[in-house]
């Protein structure tokens, strides 16, 4: 397995360029809402101690080979996918200050900050070079490119009329929580361990630095994002019917 040497300098270049486009975008959202600015400190510092802390891990976990197994063994990835979302989760529904900051945060932010999946028509290029198996390759990068060039158009329906777009967010999110889904799958089942696929290549270079970010990192962030815009359009729904009524 060989690590194209363009990649970890995509990898960075990617990653940093969502993180930042996060911490403007809450720090911006904090701003309109009219948060104290005391308030705002606290909640970019904290978002910054949970996004970076994590990242810092997942490195860390990576580099000292904790995803990366064999044929025959025991896969472990799907521990450093599944407990993010999870605990992201969680956050979303029981936290009433990540509650807080969802409502602050517009609904087309959430959305449109998922063009960065378009990132994932990396996956298209390692295929065609006989990198990746076309079985995981082809679905995750079509389904990353389409989900990740159609959020602003879905972003800027959604600020032109919300209660008309309503619906098409949702179906929108839930296609890219389909995506992800089928993506992890795919990975699951053509990198090496007991449970692959005889796929040739492998979806090995999933399972080590750099790409292993994706899966336990990117992959997970964008799972809570979409769960985040659910969950606000949900809230939203009950608080305009109440009122309603």
């Amino acid at each position: 397995m060989t690590v194209p040497t363009y990649l970890p300098y995509f990898m960075a270049a990617g990653t940093v360029a969502v993180l930042v486009a996060i911490f403007y975008g809450l720090n911006r959202a904090l701003v309109d809402a009219h948060w104290p600015a005391a308030d705002r400190r606290r909640t970019l510092r904290v978002s910054a101690v949970i996004l970076l802390g994590w990242l810092a891990a997942a490195i860390t976990l990576s580099a000292m080979g904790i995803y990366h197994v064999t044929s025959g063994d025991t896969p472990t990835i799907q521990y450093g996918i599944l407990l993010p979302i999870l605990i992201g989760a969680l956050m979303i529904w029981r936290s009433e200050a990540t509650k807080r900051i969802i409502a602050a945060v517009p609904q087309q932010w959430l959305v449109g900050v998922q063009f960065f999946r378009a990132l994932g028509a990396i996956f298209l290029i390692l295929s065609a070079t006989g990198t990746l198996p076309r079985l995981f390759a082809l679905p995750a990068g079509l389904g990353d490119t389409v989900i990740g060039l159609s959020a602003p158009v879905v972003g800027l329906a959604y600020a032109r009329a919300p209660h008309k777009a309503a619906g098409l967010v949702a179906a929108w999110n839930v296609l890219g929580l389909l995506d992800l889904i089928d993506a992890l799958g795919l990975g699951f089942l053509t990198a090496p361990s007991r449970y692959a696929l005889e796929v040739q290549p492998t979806s090995d270079l999933m399972t080590v630095l750099p790409l292993v970010l994706v899966p336990v990192y990117l992959v997970p962030l964008f799972f809570v994002l979409h769960l985040a815009s659910l969950a606000k359009l949900r809230r939203e729904a009950v608080a305009t019917n109440g009122h309603g009524r």
